[in-house]
């Protein structure tokens, strides 16, 4: 997928848990797991508005975009 979630890295540099940030945000920590995985199809525009507000960082901080059959990126 073309769409590189990059959540993780913002939670890192925020020093903030999963669990603070699904409280914060408002979203089970299921849901947020699947985000942070990269596995979700989907995100609505609220719920970035209030993950974003969380980190107080850009979405272009958590989502990135990268061409097909980039390397650096495949997964095994």
């Amino acid at each position: 997928m073309p769409i590189i979630v990059n959540l993780d890295v913002m939670m890192a540099k925020r020093k903030m848990s999963l669990n603070e940030l699904s409280e914060r945000v408002g979203i089970t920590l299921a849901n947020l797991s699947i985000l942070k995985n990269g596995k979700a199809r989907a995100i609505r525009f609220s719920t970035l508005e209030a993950i974003c507000k969380a980190l107080n960082c850009q979405p272009g901080d958590i989502l990135e975009y990268v061409e097909d059959g980039d390397s650096r990126f495949a997964k095994d």
